[in-house]
């Protein structure tokens, strides 16, 4: 009897420090998990399922240095879109990403999952790094 007790109570301790997650945590996996979904809907069709990109057409979204020295700009790409010749991962791409239509929130969302997948790792970005952001748009 004591044992089942003793193993009922540590069951229950483990279950209880496993589930104690920061408010950070849990916020980057609000952010993660719906971006994952706006990223299905909106971008997966032509960035593909890992991020992959097309040819020279779509670029892949698996290039972590350049997402981390351009992610003051990211949220406008995604609001406005991207028209004609540009150079990423050091190849040349040609083609029109129209703009997203998205929200704030979708678009801090989304960059989540994406900051953070395909071998990215950005940590949060928020709605209001994304209002910042997109304040600054050209």
């Amino acid at each position: 009897m004591k044992f089942k007790i003793i193993l009922f109570l540590g069951l229950v301790m483990l279950a209880i420090i496993s589930a104690c997650q920061s408010e950070s945590q849990l916020e980057f996996a609000r952010y993660y998990s719906a971006g994952s979904l706006v990223y299905q809907t909106k971008c997966q069709n032509c960035h593909g399922k890992n991020g992959e990109g097309l040819l020279s057409m779509i670029p892949p979204l698996t290039d972590t240095a350049y997402l981390k020295n351009n992610r003051k700009m990211l949220a406008c790409l995604v609001l406005n879109g991207l028209r004609g010749k540009y150079v990423l991962v050091g190849k040349p791409f040609e083609g029109n990403m129209p703009p997203s239509g998205l929200n704030q929130v979708d678009i801090a969302n989304v960059l989540t999952f994406v900051g953070n997948s395909f071998g990215n790792k950005m940590g949060t970005i928020s709605i209001e790094e994304v209002g910042n952001n997109l304040s600054n748009c050209k």
